[in-house]
């Protein structure tokens, strides 16, 4: 009841559930794009090289559209760059869906490529600029939106499967037209001096390294997860998606209780546990001799990594800060934009690295991830910064 009266009487509910929705919808195009990778490799005739190919393109682009988010911030606002990045995403989306020939679609690719970094950017400004309203850590609520919307993506992947790309998916294009009307944080006042203090990029890089783990443990189970199922452990093409829903089933409910738990436990503690449960997780799909004991595996990764990025962000956004958060929003939003590049980092480890490494045989792939996310635990002592608790602040938005 406490989490359901946060979410509708606080004063600033109204533009938690708008974050919420960027983050959710966010989460629903990315992962019912990449829970169909196994149809979009049959349509266009693509083996796993042609596939990292392409989501080093989506990558590399998302990393530009980051920039161009805090380029744009800074000259107006994250609910501006919000919404820009959500028409170019619908632009983008629906071109890859019905293109009539494989230029179209890598052209809408790379145009929803951007979309995805301008919104990456942009929502987590947007949550952290929230969660300083709130006065305590929320980011794992934020992120949890984002794993609700994959998990309708999942299903309705599973429940269309069989079905081609095209005109049935298009009725996802409401969700990121039907957001541009969200309630958003807005700025009310001009840059501040503030904003042009140094920032302790070093302390931050060290944050980003656990990005980076992040980001390549769950972008290689969100994109290769089904292709692995399918091509090496030979699972029905109908439940290849199983890869992916019950790792974001159990990622939501981490993340659904992490704002708890890192009250009550801190992030230091968390974190130290996940890196460990993490790489247990990952020998359990690489060695699995079966897709449902890799599912298991799956499950059990999703639960173990689900409070990293979004305590990377909080812990960033804390430190770009300072003492005054309220007179320093530009450098945050800045901080952010530039943070959020470590997730395409990830992405190109997780992503690309473990097609290529796993072109021959996948289990090779997720061998990468599985030795690499250990580094979490020495980086954990970087997240002290993580209060449990702050005193509440007067609204402004």
């Amino acid at each position: 009841m406490r989490t359901v009266t946060s979410l509708t009487e606080h004063p600033h509910a109204r533009h938690r559930l708008a974050a919420g929705a960027a983050f959710f919808v966010q989460g629903l195009l990315f992962i019912s794009l990449t829970t169909r990778l196994p149809q979009i490799q049959r349509r266009w005739d693509l083996d796993e090289l042609a596939v990292s190919g392409l989501l080093l393109l989506v990558v590399l682009l998302a990393g530009a559209g980051s920039v161009l988010a805090e380029l744009v911030a800074a000259r107006s606002s994250s609910a501006v760059v919000v919404r820009l990045g959500f028409v170019l995403a619908t632009v983008g989306f629906a071109a890859a869906l019905l293109a009539p020939a494989f230029g179209v679609f890598v052209a809408g690719l790379a145009v929803y490529g951007l979309a995805l970094g301008i919104v990456d950017a942009s929502s987590n400004m947007q949550a952290v600029t929230v969660e300083h309203l709130y006065g305590r850590p929320i980011l794992p609520s934020f992120h949890g939106f984002w794993t609700a919307g994959g998990i309708v993506g999942t299903l309705l992947t599973l429940a269309t499967a069989g079905t081609e790309l095209g005109v049935r998916l298009l009725p996802l294009l409401l969700f990121p037209v039907a957001v541009l009307a969200a309630p958003f944080v807005t700025k009310d006042r001009l840059p501040s001096p503030a904003a042009a203090a140094a920032v302790p990029w070093r302390r931050i890089v060290l944050l980003g390294l656990a990005m980076v783990l992040f980001y390549m443990v769950d972008t290689a189970a969100t994109t290769w997860g089904p292709v692995y199922l399918g091509g090496t452990l030979d699972a029905p093409e109908r439940l290849t998606a199983l890869a992916t829903l019950p790792y974001l089933v159990a990622t939501l409910i981490a993340r659904g209780l992490g704002d708890g738990l890192v009250d009550r436990h801190g992030a230091v503690w968390m974190l130290r546990l996940s890196g460990v449960v993490a790489s247990a997780a990952l020998a359990v799909i690489v060695f699995a001799p079966t897709w449902p004991i890799a599912v298991a595996g799956f499950t059990v990764l999703g639960g173990a990594v689900a409070t990293i990025a979004p305590l990377s962000f909080s812990a960033a956004a804390a430190i770009a800060g300072g003492d005054d958060f309220a007179s320093s929003q530009d450098r945050v939003d800045q901080v952010i934009a530039r943070f959020n590049q470590f997730n395409y980092v990830g992405a190109l480890l997780g992503a690309v690295l473990t097609g290529a490494v796993g072109s021959g045989n996948l289990r090779l792939g997720f061998a990468v991830p599985m030795v690499l996310i250990l580094g979490i635990i020495p980086l954990a002592s970087q997240f002290a910064i993580v209060r449990r608790r702050v005193p509440a602040v007067a609204p402004s938005s």
